[in-house]
């Protein structure tokens, strides 16, 4: 017996439905890259502001030309400090393509970590699994991270994996310090434990991804704002929903953007320039990369974490 016509132009409407949303997410979406401008006031009383350029999750492959062309733009905003918190990679070639692109950004001052798709290359995933096993790991080839370290270290930039430094811009001094990725259970925190430098303005922690277990240790260590990535937003979001997951121990409502953890820290998560290969999608979360003017925290305490949140139209490919 044959469907009756209106069942079947309700399930000729769904599956239409779907194939416009997935057309979208993985077309239009997908390549809609935007900045966002935060303003945070996370700097010790007195100081001067600081601008903040957050990357992350790049996940590039040599022929993404539109995504290098919008990355090259990024430089003529003039940051005094670029941020990296990983995942530069998708392709055992990419390499070249990244440190092409990032190209004016690496003669800004910049300190970066890595994740885990710096190390592996992107596989194929069962779906579900991102879904209803999160802490399932699955690692493809080995990629050329030693040679992305090397040249963003020739440029200047500094590897805070499992490192504290303390430098100069802009008239501050930063005290930063980095962990490898937790996602992978790489993160060692305890070589670099111990209270960050209570003379520094800005007192700067550097995960890839936000696991709770790293972020209550920067808490204690007192660091003032830590940058992390990984989350892609959620990549997949729902309407007046947000996030459906955030592929970490990270709660949904701080997938993305300016939040405070604990007390007197402020975590700030990017929600990503790419997406893997094999998940080409996104939806309701645009790729991103976000200038944050740093601003001194008000004398007595922090207020919220964010005072400002504006997105920029894409940057123009040119």
């Amino acid at each position: 017996m044959s469907a009756p016509p209106a069942v079947t132009r309700s399930a000729a409407a769904m599956l239409g439905s779907a194939a416009l949303g997935i057309g979208y997410a993985s077309i239009i979406e997908r390549n809609a890259f935007v900045l966002r401008e935060v303003t945070m006031p996370v700097l010790t009383p007195g100081s001067s502001p600081l601008r903040v350029l957050h990357i992350s999750d790049i996940h590039m492959r040599p022929q993404q030309r539109y995504k290098q062309a919008w990355l090259r733009e990024l430089a003529r905003w003039e940051p005094d400090l670029v941020v990296n918190t990983g995942d530069n990679l998708a392709h055992p070639k990419a390499v070249p393509a990244v440190v092409q692109t990032l190209g004016e950004l690496l003669s800004v001052p910049g300190v970066f970590v890595f994740g885990s798709n710096d190390y592996f290359g992107p596989r194929l995933k069962n779906p579900v699994n991102y879904l209803t096993k999160p802490t399932h790991r699955t690692h493809g080839e080995p990629l050329p991270w030693q040679d992305l370290r090397a040249a963003f270290s020739e440029r200047g930039w500094l590897d805070l994996t499992h490192n504290r430094r303390e430098f100069e811009v802009a008239g501050l001094r930063v005290a930063a310090a980095g962990v490898d990725d937790p996602h992978i259970n790489r993160d060692r925190y305890d070589t670099i434990a111990g209270p960050a430098s209570p003379a520094a303005n800005l007192r700067l922690g550097l995960t890839h991804s936000p696991e709770p277990r790293v972020l209550d240790r920067f808490a204690a260590d007192g660091y003032q704002l830590v940058m992390a990535g990984h989350t892609h937003g959620g990549q997949l979001c729902l309407p007046f929903y947000g996030a459906l997951i955030t592929n970490s121990g990270l709660d949904r409502s701080r997938a993305k953007g300016a939040s405070r953890w604990g007390a007197n820290m402020a975590l700030h998560v990017s929600a990503g320039i790419g997406t893997s290969p094999f998940a080409p999608l996104r939806f309701c979360c645009r790729p991103e990369a976000t200038l944050l003017t740093l601003v001194a925290a008000p004398t007595g305490g922090h207020d919220s974490a964010t005072t400002l949140d504006r997105s920029q139209p894409t940057v123009s490919a040119r």
